[in-house]
């Protein structure tokens, strides 16, 4: 019966775990009952910690774990009695199983309960000695005050994180003990408990700063910006006084948001999103400034106004378009607590605006009310509730049930209404209508609060699959645009360009017929292109009315006016042009007829041609389009741009500056003169004289008959000779455009040095030219870099670039090895030595120097004559040269070091020998160059034998292998007059004659030494060249491209603590994470599973790997089973080469590690950077990433979000995708995952089904823990699914920026370093605009792997290189066709997002972000420096 329990125990709890078997992220086995509560008691967070810490003690004290689930089960009772919500009945039944088995597992009978309390008061204490807790705490506090960058880091991270989790149970514990003591708890336990509490501030779940509780082990909390920040927000003193009834925490003070979350009702985690929001915008604004560390620091009033600024551009933008007054009468007479105040309140109204956040101009709209709601609020001496939140509500103020939802839910109507996006885009409103509406002084029709009987609140009437039912006379329906699906979009959307190309053509064919004249006859005809203009927009103007049929009841008046007059006027206008052209043909040809008909005509062209012409230019220079948009007030010009291009919001200031525009223009003549010239010489002209054989050509007879040819010139003949001309004249514009895009962009390539290093070998030759333009491009500029130097100050300045740039490059390849692109001895030769110490030269890697040694003695050998002549031979080798001077110093280096006094001065009368002799030229007289093989031969053995470590026989043997070294020089080299130094030669022969001479050696210990001397004995060792490092072609690639970047112009480094924030962001649905053990060997089939395949096409990288985990390179994949690490790390590693979501994470997470890095060996002052250099601290990289201060840095500027919308269900139905998510959050500490949490609750006796949108992180115990959950208006899933994913989720990005990332795209840790370079690109000069989008390039790494992967690797090359470079530059049309983009963050979630997600009609949603950018008045760019990779299958 026994057996049988434990199995029902086993069974239970699997099936409450809901997590996959195995072992967990830190290979300890998964087991417990805790894991998933189920959504409808996820209110309360408290259930999950108790059955978390049952299974933590269950071997410590059943008991005690017994009497935890029991208080769980209460719990859950409470919530739900009925166990009505989903999941519940089942969870409640399992947990009852649990405490069942462990009531029947006691040898004892029954449980005396009554002692519960009394066991769980001495079960904390016992758990408190047990873990010694003031020792832990004390151990904490000792490490963590011995310093920042303390080699101790990670004890301290391990003893933090023991601590972190002894004091979770203990608050746990504490918690239960609160909750079932109906009596007091003794005084003792009571203040144990208290002084406990007070160390568990630090557990309070939080994102990146913790505001609700002080934190001692996060060093963000410590920078003065954020402390600035921090203390802005602050309640100040004119604030109304909070309600007595308002709870605020013990462990934090009032804010000024708590003031407006009792004011609207905002929600709590809203509420501590956004606080946390602000204060990072502000912190990272302040450290832009750099301002003087003060002991209180303040927040600069310059960033208060510029996030103001930033944040509210669009509301006053808003203000002006409608002509209305802000909410404040003068922006300088705002004080810095108001705008804070203003920017804190706009920011919870998006925060919590879900689907409405589409509709940026109705935000505005709830802000300006909202903010004047405010302003009456703060008169009062007591803060009251806003009228607006309190609207109708019985369960007190609310914000979104109040003003979000009346909005939602007439959104969500019309698009339940679309029948999936299949209906007429007339028949529904999507988001673009609902937001256009407040594009008009009307809209303040709404009123505030609500007025919910306005035709804009009305749903539409349901309608059936089959026919439309219109719907109510006072439904709100579309108001500018309406869009129908038809092939006259072909013309109507591009009809410029038909009406274009038909004029020219008809201007090049009147010229042709007319032999090339430009007479009075030529010009006559030529004026027939008036009529043809006039008649092109007659039918533009038809199809206005057409596109517009079905939407004439709910559209504005206005914009029907508009198409109802353009029509009247192109009506008149065709007829009013054409007349006059014919009745001037008549007059012509009239033999009595005058002119004034065809000069009237003319002077009707000119007058109209002429002031198209003028207000064309006018508009093209930005001084005249800014004083058209103030002389909108005046009634005629406002008629007339409104008759020309109807007056939207959107589409405003669409003019760049007089040179961009020139660019522009002449690329495009230069386009267009070719096409015509081809047009008219080769397509046009050809055909003109066999059209007037055929025309005169009067006796044809067809083979079939011929209804329209016959009696009329052999029509259809001319046409059927015409037709392709006239085709391949429409279509070949693009070829031109392509032909000189691509002249262009390769010019363009050429003067921004692309591909200047595309070979392993122009990367050896220029390697010693990358310090310094690592130094100029992406390191902090130092100070007097660019001064003038001698020449030993020339080769200290190369020292120190070389000691900058070492760090960086090493972790590179570092990184390339732990990717197994490498093996571990190329990684050897690729490193490059720390070049901080006393060898007054620069070393460089050993793939540079790598067989050189043996080269230059060959050299050296072979010369007898004269001492410049093998040396000319060296230096015609750079790195030749470098090897032979970098031996000559290293071995007089370590022998100084590791010999007593006496064979220090054999050391320094052979070198003072040497240099002397190399001074008279006489080296080939004085030395036996040609037994230098001896000598290396002698000094290998000697690094040979000190390269290990140390022991007696080793010692003896360095002894006599230095005597050995002695001899050769002594006998066999030296052939200089030695008694010219004879007490020193003399000494020495003494003592190598008595025995002693170099027996008390100093074994090299110091680390710098001790690598000295591995790199000595390399050199002297390897005899191949190692041209061909790195063997592999991706680390080749990646290689090169980077140390090309490093020549390209971008903009200057800024320190990372003055660099701008930013945020990376991953919409993920359902795609692989991580490939399972079953997935990789699963056959298709041909009997070829994933694993073998991998093999196959990454041979090397195989090999690579299974070294990695010390496994020898024939092992095979079977042999790995029997260890759980190697087979987790057997699933990543083919992971990383699949399109999964475990790639893309590590790849962005290359961001954090870079900035990590950087802030690392940034840490001292700038002053203090070039005295520092030398020393070991500065370049050492050792533990940078457990440094406190860096990885709070890398926090503060960097946030990665994966907005995984359907983790919630995924986790409830034991998906392998959720454990897989949960153990990528395990793995990245700084990884947040964001998704929809559907939660069934009980209202007045129902289920009722509720949306969250929350943001987790891994805690301490490698489990999810929620840090925001802020509920929803309803289902978010109104349009399309990625960006109403991204919509949802983007109110936890953070930053100045955000890099819109798919999952099937990776990163380069070499890339990341350039992040911050790229960033500043927003604020250098673009245009009259900055920046709003940074496009970046994409390279398709997998174009070996398949047919499709080699096309997308081409189309790659060809439309997002080439192609973007000519859109961003001259024509400055690119827009965002997809990711990696950076955008301007806030630019762009104050003006509606990232993408659109309107149904069906935005279903590719990435290229509409571009466009919103460009209509909104942003600027997008393209940037070559910078690349992410693109995984393609």
């Amino acid at each position: 019966m026994s057996r049988a329990e434990e199995h029902w125990e086993r069974l239970v709890r699997a099936a409450l775990r809901r997590e996959r078997t195995g072992d967990d992220a830190y290979g300890r086995p998964v087991g417990g009952i805790a894991g998933n509560v189920p959504s409808a008691l996820a209110k309360n967070r408290d259930i999950d910690e108790i059955l978390r810490v049952a299974d933590e003690i269950e071997d410590d004290d059943p008991n005690i774990s017994r009497i935890l689930c029991e208080h769980a089960y209460s719990l859950s009772q409470n919530l739900d009695p009925n166990s009505e919500g989903r999941g519940v009945l089942q969870f409640k039944t399992g947990l009852m199983s649990v405490i069942k088995q462990k009531l029947t597992k006691r040898e004892a009978g029954t449980i005396d309960r009554s002692q519960d309390i009394a066991r769980l008061q001495e079960f904390y204490k016992s758990y408190r000695e047990k873990h010694n807790v003031d020792k832990l705490c004390e151990e904490e506090m000792k490490l963590r005050e011995s310093g920042a960058f303390s080699r101790d880091l990670g004890e301290l991270e391990r003893k933090t994180l023991k601590r972190k989790r002894v004091f979770a149970t203990l608050k746990v514990l504490g918690t239960v003990l609160e909750q079932l003591c109906e009596e007091e708890i003794p005084d003792e336990l009571k203040r144990l408990m208290d002084s406990d509490s007070a160390l568990t501030e630090d557990l309070i779940a939080y994102n990146i700063i913790p505001l609700d509780a002080s934190s001692s082990t996060n060093a963000i909390v410590y920078f003065p910006e954020v402390q600035a920040a921090v203390s802005a927000l602050k309640y100040f003193n004119g604030l109304p006084e909070l309600p007595r009834g308002y709870f605020i925490q013990p462990t934090r003070n009032a804010t000024m948001f708590d003031f407006l979350q009792c004011t609207f009702g905002f929600q709590k985690d809203n509420v501590a999103n956004q606080h946390e929001h602000i204060v990072h915008l502000l912190a990272n604004e302040q450290s832009r400034l750099r301002i003087p560390e003060d002991a209180e620091p303040k927040l600069d009033e310059a960033a208060v106004q510029a996030i103001f600024l930033k944040s509210l551009q669009n509301y006053i933008n808003w203000c002006d378009y409608l002509g209305i007054q802000p909410v404040w009468s003068s922006l300088e007479a705002v004080s810095k607590e108001k705008k804070l105040l203003y920017v804190s309140l706009y920011f919870l109204i998006w925060g919590e605006a879900s689907n409405i956040r589409f509709l940026p101009e109705c935000l505005c709209y709830i802000f300006h009310h909202m903010a004047r709601e405010m302003d009456e609020i703060l008169r009062q001496q007591i803060a009251q509730p806003a009228n607006s939140c309190i609207y109708d509500s019985k369960d007190g103020v609310s914000f979104l049930d109040n003003v979000i939802f009346p909005l939602y839910d007439i959104v969500s109507a019309e698009a339940a209404n679309n029948d999936n996006g299949k209906a007429p885009h007339s028949s529904w409103r999507n988001y673009d209508d609902f937001n256009e509406y407040f594009w008009s002084i009307h809209c303040f029709e709404l009123s505030w609060p609500w007025r919910k009987s306005s035709p804009f609140f009305q749903k539409p009437q349901p309608r059936s699959k089959k026919m439309l039912i219109p719907g109510s006379s006072r439904h709100q329906g579309k108001t500018s645009f309406v869009e129908h699906r038809t092939f006259f979009h072909l013309y109507h959307s591009f009809h410029r360009l038909w009406i274009f190309l038909f004029m020219m053509f008809q201007g090049l064919t009147i010229l042709a017929f007319n032999n090339g004249k430009l007479n009075a006859k030529t010009l006559r005809e030529v004026l027939s292109l008036g009529p043809t203009f006039v008649v092109m927009k007659f039918f533009e103007s038809v199809l206005d009315i057409f596109m517009m049929y079905g939407a004439y009841s709910t559209t504005r008046r206005s914009a029907v006016s508009r198409i109802f007059l353009r029509f009247l006027w192109f009506s008149l206008a065709s007829v009013f042009i054409t007349f006059l052209y014919v009745k001037a043909l008549q007059e012509e040809s009239n033999i009595n007829g005058n002119s004034v008909v065809f000069r009237l005509y003319v002077i009707v062209i000119g007058i109209y041609a002429g002031v198209q012409f003028f207000i064309s230019f006018l508009m093209r220079i930005p001084a005249c389009h800014r004083l058209t948009n103030q002389c909108d007030r005046f009634p005629l010009i406002s008629f007339v741009k409104w008759l020309r291009q109807e007056r939207h919001y959107v589409g405003r200031g669409m003019y760049e500056r007089s040179s961009d525009f020139i660019k522009y223009m002449l690329f495009w003549l230069v386009i267009l003169s070719a096409k015509f010239a081809f047009a008219y010489f080769l397509q046009i002209r050809p055909l003109v004289d066999p059209t007037r054989a055929i025309i005169k050509e009067d006796n044809i007879n067809y083979s079939w008959h011929d209804f329209v040819s016959k009696n009329n010139h052999n029509a259809l003949t001319v046409v059927s000779v015409w037709a392709p001309v006239v085709a391949i004249y429409l279509l070949d514009i693009y070829v031109f455009y392509t032909l000189v895009s691509a002249v262009y962009g390769f010019l363009l390539g050429a003067r921004d040095r692309l591909g200047e290093i595309r070979s392993l070998e122009a990367l050896h030759r220029l390697f010693e030219q990358f310090p310094r333009a690592f130094m100029d491009t992406l390191h902090v500029p130092l100070p007097n870099r660019s001064s003038h130097q001698s020449s030993v100050q020339v080769v200290e300045k190369n020292k120190v670039d070389a000691a900058r740039f070492a760090p960086f490059w090493n972790e590179i390849i570092r990184n390339l090895r732990e990717e197994d692109y490498v093996t571990n001895f190329e990684m050897e030769l690729l490193l490059m030595p720390k070049n901080s110490g006393d060898l007054p030269l620069v070393q460089w890697p050993l793939f540079l120097l790598a067989s050189k040694i043996f080269l230059a003695r060959d050299i050296a050998v072979e010369s007898k004559d004269t001492q410049d002549e093998p040396w000319d031979r060296i230096s015609r080798d750079d790195y030749m040269m470098y090897a032979v001077q970098e031996c000559y110093y290293a071995i007089k280096f370590i022998l100084t070091e590791i010999l007593d006094d006496v064979g220090r001065k054999w050391v320094e009368r052979i070198y003072d020998d040497i240099n002397a002799s190399i001074t008279k030229r006489s080296i080939h007289v004085d030395f036996q160059l040609n037994k230098l093989a001896l000598v290396i031969t002698r000094v290998t053995a000697l690094m040979g034998i000190l390269k290990e470590t140390e022991t007696p026989e080793l010692e003896k043997g360095a002894v006599r292998a230095v005597q050995d070294l002695y001899d050769v020089m002594r006998h066999d080299v030296l052939s200089i007059n030695m008694r010219e130094n004879y007490d020193t030669w003399s000494l020495l022969k003494k003592a190598r004659d008595e025995g002693h001479l170099f027996e008390k050696l100093k074994w090299p210990k110091n680390t710098d030494l001790k690598m000295q001397v591995k790199r000595l004995y390399s050199l002297l060792t390897i005899k191949e060249s190692a041209s061909s490092i790195p063997k592999n072609l991706e680390a080749r690639r990646r290689l090169q491209f980077f140390t090309n970047s490093l020549f390209m112009k971008m903009p200057c480094a800024k320190p990372v603590r003055e660099m701008l924030s930013f945020s990376v962001f991953t919409p993920y649905y359902s795609e692989i994470v991580l490939y399972s053990m079953a997935e990789l060997l699963k056959k298709n089939e041909d009997g070829i599973s994933i694993l073998f395949y991998l093999q196959k096409i990454y041979p090397d990288e195989w090999k690579n790997f299974l070294a990695r985990i010390g496994r020898d390179e024939n092992t095979l994949e079977s042999e790995l089973y029997d260890n759980p690490s190697d087979i987790l790390e057997l699933r990543f590693w083919a992971s990383y080469r699949g399109q999964t979501l475990a790639r893309t994470v590590r790849g962005m997470m290359y961001y954090r590690k870079a900035l990590m890095l950087q802030t690392y060996l940034e840490r001292t002052t700038a002053g203090d950077l070039e005295a520092a250099i030398g020393c070991e601290e500065v370049t050492d990289t050792h533990g940078f990433e457990l440094s406190p201060e860096a990885r709070a840095q890398a926090d503060l500027k960097f946030t990665y979000v994966l907005t995984c919308q359907i983790y919630g269900k995924q986790k409830e139905e034991q998906k392998p995708e959720a454990a897989d998510i949960a153990l990528l959050m395990q793995r990245n500490e700084a990884l947040r995952v964001a998704f929809i949490d559907v939660v069934e609750t009980l209202k007045e006796g129902k289920v009722n089904t509720e949306y969250y949108s929350k943001l987790v992180k891994a805690d301490i115990n490698g489990k999810d823990k929620e840090i925001y959950s802020v509920k929803l208006p309803g289902n978010p899933k109104l349009g399309e699914g990625k960006p109403e994913n991204q919509n949802h989720a983007i109110v936890f990005t953070r930053g100045n920026a955000v890099q819109t990332i798919d999952m099937n795209q990776d990163n380069y840790f070499e890339e990341a370093l350039k992040m911050r370079n790229l960033l500043e690109e927003f604020h250098s000069d673009h245009g009259l605009r900055p920046p709003s989008i940074l496009g970046v390039r994409e390279h398709v790494f997998t174009g070996s792997v398949s047919s499709l992967a080699s096309f997308m690797s081409n189309q790659e090359t060809s439309f997002v290189t080439l192609g973007q470079r000519v859109l961003a530059n001259p024509l400055k049309v690119r827009m965002h066709y997809g990711h990696p983009d950076v955008f301007d963050r806030i630019f762009h979630v104050t003006r509606g997002g990232i993408s659109k997600a309107s149904r069906v009609i935005n279903i590719s949603e990435d290229i509409y972000s571009g466009f919103n950018s460009t209509l909104r008045q942003g600027n997008i760019t393209h940037h070559e420096y910078i690349q992410v990779r693109l995984v393609v299958y």
